[in-house]
């Protein structure tokens, strides 16, 4: 299929013909080319920060704001793996919180930009404080969200 170049005469009057050029003359071009321009066009934009952002964030305007629990599994009490996770979650400009639970885990809420998020889940799977040992990482309930609900990182206790 192929769609017509819109940008070759500028004589093209509503509901007329082309005055510039002949029917035959008239460029086309492939619809493959011009959806990789499409893409190109949205990938320069975003880069600009022209993508939706929810109004009145200071935090990474133009990255989509999400919200996730947590809950790591394996040598993560008595290890200072609150205290780690609240200084990289801070370090990444995430808020949220961090807790031992019951069961011997670590469990928490992370809130920023996805870029961020995505970043922090990579820590919590791979690297928790120096002393840790975790087996595994569970996250749910993730949603975008159009603000944040906390302030700043916290340890519950």
């Amino acid at each position: 299929m192929m769609l017509p170049d819109l940008g070759v005469c500028p004589s093209l009057a509503k509901g007329g013909t082309p005055r510039c050029a002949p029917e035959s003359s008239r460029r086309r071009i492939p619809v493959s080319a011009w959806l990789a321009g499409v893409g190109l066009l949205i990938a320069f934009l975003s880069t600009l920060g022209c993508s939706a952002r929810a109004p009145g964030l200071s935090m990474a305007e133009g990255d989509t704001l999400v919200s996730v629990d947590y809950e790591i599994f394996g040598k993560v009490q008595g290890v200072f793996f609150r205290k780690y996770t609240q200084a990289e979650g801070k370090k990444l400009g995430l808020v949220g919180w961090v807790q031992n639970t019951d069961r011997g885990t670590v469990q928490g809420q992370l809130q920023g930009p996805i870029s961020k998020v995505r970043r922090m889940q990579e820590w919590l799977e791979t690297k928790g404080s120096p002393k840790s040992h975790i087996d595994r990482a569970n996250f749910s309930n993730e949603k975008v969200i159009l603000k944040l609900d906390y302030s700043e990182f916290q340890i519950v206790k």
